[in-house]
């Protein structure tokens, strides 16, 4: 291998030979020939060292068209095409030396327990596959010898997406490695036994003008995908359920709630299972000029009612009505029976898209730099697709739990005509100070 000659880009010199870091994650927009530069990587180590290595994207299918397809075209760029053997049925390449490279979906996690003494794994498509899936490959990266690798290769999605939470940030989990606005000035930066790699076309001398450019006029008409074609960067995909949601620090929103003439004061609570969150906040609506202020949240999982009810006693104590999801009559009647002042908010067919327009309708929603769950949920809030692309305006991105207790605690309260008589209370002092 020391006298094959490839071609690279300036910009992947570093990466093609550096096998010090156990990662390597590479983002990147489109056409910036990363895919291609991991496909090197891999062939040279290969030759280099006798290994089994693991190429997995989330559908098998997509394999043979895409990273099976560019690793027999880099073998014919490098000249050793001839001395490896490629095979369809299943997909593998075998190598002189008696490396291979198996290929698997995780769309069939059952063929990945079949697989032993793998060294090296190629995520192509990293954001595509599930959480559990990479947690899972992680425990089938193992040889007894060996020094281990990953590589992650992705068109950045969005910052709710795994592999932003995981190699960057995850506020909700009070969880930080680094900010991805430092990787797009530097380019290339090592931390924590990870090599972070961020390219755009403009990395792929290769190019033809007129493909930047046609990534340049995306600006115009698509500029999420602008966003993520042509500058390689994570941020928001899709429509925000939200745009009128702001932050502010906590002493503002308490000032402002403070100045409102007759302030409407509501709780509202999600119940979560075991793998979902319970969420309770406490909400101020400014009527008059249709803004809704969010300062106190309550964020909890895996605990039981009895934890839960001594997180929230304050309520108890003060009798402070909080609206909660009527689905779950059991821990409405539990906390009831504890002394809360709870009800169940009123749900009817199409209540959710009902609810969701009816928030939609403030001009602003405000909410306190110290809800911070609240602020990972609904900061970056998007609607879900159908398969034509077309947005579902009752189902979004993630399962936002503070969005739902918002639900609840205005149940009985219409942005657009409220009137008096409906036994809504105006309270001088927001509680929660």
């Amino acid at each position: 291998m020391s006298n094959v000659q490839v071609i690279l880009n300036d910009h992947f010199y570093d990466f093609i030979d550096d096998w010090e870091q156990k990662f390597y994650f590479l983002v990147g927009g489109y056409g910036s020939s990363k895919s291609y530069h991991v496909a090197i990587k891999l062939m040279k180590k290969l030759f280099q060292e006798k290994r089994t290595a693991l190429v997995v994207r989330e559908v098998f299918g997509t394999l043979r068209d895409s990273c099976f397809s560019l690793l027999k075209e880099v073998a014919e760029s490098m000249g050793v095409y001839n001395t490896l053997k490629f095979s369809t049925s299943p997909l593998h390449i075998s190598f002189p030396n008696g490396s291979e490279i198996i290929f698997r979906g995780m769309d069939d996690p059952q063929k990945l327990k079949s697989i032993h003494n793998v060294s090296l794994i190629w995520l192509e498509e990293c954001s595509e596959i599930k959480y559990e899936g990479f947690k899972e490959l992680l425990g089938r990266l193992r040889h007894p010898t060996l020094k281990l690798h990953m590589i992650l290769s992705t068109n950045p999605v969005s910052k709710s997406n795994w592999t932003f939470k995981h190699f960057f940030e995850d506020s909700k989990n009070k969880f930080f490695v680094l900010s991805d606005e430092e990787l797009y000035q530097k380019k290339i930066l090592i931390k924590n036994n990870t090599y972070y790699h961020h390219s755009t076309c403009d990395d792929n001398f290769f190019l033809p003008k007129s493909y930047t450019e046609q990534l340049e006029e995306l600006e115009q008409h698509d500029p999420d995908l602008h966003r993520i074609a042509r500058k390689g960067r994570f941020g928001i995909n899709g429509k925000r359920v939200l745009p009128q949601f702001e932050i502010a620090p906590h002493e503002e929103v308490m000032e402002a709630i403070k100045g409102i003439r007759k302030p409407i004061l509501k709780s509202g609570m999600d119940f979560g299972m075991v793998t979902s969150y319970n969420a309770l906040l406490r909400l101020a609506v400014d009527h008059e000029n249709k803004i809704l202020y969010i300062y106190w949240e309550y964020y909890s999982r895996d605990k039981t009612d009895p934890e839960i009810a001594e997180d929230i006693k304050e309520f108890k104590d003060s009798r402070e009505l909080i609206k909660a999801d009527s689905a779950e009559a059991k821990p409405i009647k539990y906390y009831k029976q504890m002394g809360f002042n709870m009800r169940a908010c009123k749900k009817f067919q199409g209540s959710r898209l009902a609810y969701t327009k009816k928030i939609k309708r403030f001009k602003k929603i405000i909410c306190s730099e110290s809800c911070g769950n609240t602020i990972d949920e609904l900061k970056d809030l998007t609607y879900a697709v159908d398969k034509d692309g077309e947005i579902i305006e009752d189902q979004f991105n993630i399962d936002p739990h503070t969005f739902s207790a918002i639900w609840y605690a205005l149940d009985d309260y219409e942005v657009s005509n409220l009137k008096g008589g409906n036994g809504i209370i105006a309270m001088k002092k927001p509680r929660g100070l």
